[in-house]
């Protein structure tokens, strides 16, 4: 019965996403949804989908979770090099070069064994930058773009040897840093990873990202989006009941008193800390042009509010390892004595 229901569930799930689940993978202690995307190298939100999850979905020891279709096979007992090459009519030394794998080498149950790709190269520990050309067009300019790449303005000036007063047109080719951030160890799963501001933490939450915010004490969660901030992250509520919630999580007040956190954004669960004070901005006007108040204090100027009909004027501020304020240019202890705090150090 358990596995017609099983079966059922993998049929539904190829309808809605036209991805074959090619087999079954029992949990073990540590796993994540997000790992299991990467140990298998499948996409994170087809995973969830053909699971019927979501991003912050749990999973325990012994849970199935049905894998999208990849070229791999898991080994089961008896299983050698040679029948897995026969059975995918393969040729046997290829099956051992793609798996770093020799004639002598063992197989053990539950083992990946790829059949195509590069797939068993080390991954970097450490992150790196590799860079793509964009071509230009039409009412393209440095500001946007680097928006929509999701690096920094100041980088994408840098790389290209541009500035403030650069003039894009159609036809040019631009230098785009691309950053690669590999996933680090947690403590456990209580726990978020420990990412550098500036290395880390700014590239898998860019500008423009949908993420949930996690409080570390009580659990609670509301969902924010980052919409600027170089120094750290200036963050939104995405929804009127977002806003309420995270208001909730500080006492029922917006306040500078900082809470430790845990951004959870793509599958990632890092280690943050924030405060929940609107400033800067006006939610009754426009988002990135002059308006004549703004809030905490801030006076007129430019409004950074761009997230509309989320009762909440402006942003707050998510701080991670190593970031600092924007009008001093220093790192806050309090920020960073709770970021150590999310990250179980």
């Amino acid at each position: 019965m358990k596995t017609k229901k099983l079966l059922s569930f993998a049929v539904a799930a190829t309808v809605a996403l036209s991805v074959t689940p090619a087999y079954a993978y029992t949990a073990q202690k540590g796993d994540s949804y997000w790992k299991i995307s990467k140990k298998y190298e499948v996409s994170f939100d087809d995973l969830l989908k053909v699971n019927g999850k979501e991003e912050t979905s749990g999973l325990n020891v012994g849970d199935t979770v049905l894998i999208p279709g990849v070229d791999a096979h898991i080994v089961k007992s008896g299983d050698t090099y040679w029948k897995i090459s026969k059975k995918y009519n393969m040729d046997f030394d290829e099956l051992l070069g793609l798996n770093n794998a020799d004639s002598s080498s063992w197989l053990n149950i539950g083992q990946i064994v790829y059949l195509n790709g590069d797939k068993t190269e080390e991954a970097s520990t450490d992150p790196w930058v590799s860079y793509n050309t964009y071509t230009t067009t039409s009412g393209d300019d440095l500001w946007t773009l680097s928006q929509k790449f999701g690096i920094p303005y100041t980088e994408l000036c840098e790389v290209n040897n541009m500035g403030d007063n650069t003039v894009l047109y159609a036809g040019m080719k631009l230098k785009v840093p691309v950053h690669h951030v590999p996933e680090t160890a947690r403590v456990s799963d209580s726990y978020g990873e420990y990412l550098d501001w500036w290395t880390q933490a700014q590239y898998v939450v860019p500008v423009g990202t949908e993420f949930t915010v996690r409080d570390f004490y009580s659990g609670k969660t509301f969902r924010a989006k980052r919409t600027t901030g170089a120094n750290h992250a200036d963050c939104e509520p995405v929804t009127a009941s977002d806003t309420s919630k995270m208001k909730e999580i500080w006492g029922g007040a917006f306040t500078w008193d900082t809470r430790p956190v845990i951004v959870i954004a793509d599958g990632r669960y890092i280690a943050a800390s924030a405060a929940s004070y609107e400033h800067g901005g006006n939610e009754n006007a426009a988002g990135g042009l002059w308006t004549s108040w703004r809030s905490g204090d801030y006076g007129a100027g430019y409004n950074f509010d761009w997230v509309k009909g989320n009762n909440f004027n402006g942003h707050f501020d998510i701080h991670f390892l190593n970031s600092t304020a924007h009008n001093t240019g220093k790192i806050s202890a309090s920020h960073q004595k709770n970021i150590k705090i999310a990250a179980g150090k």
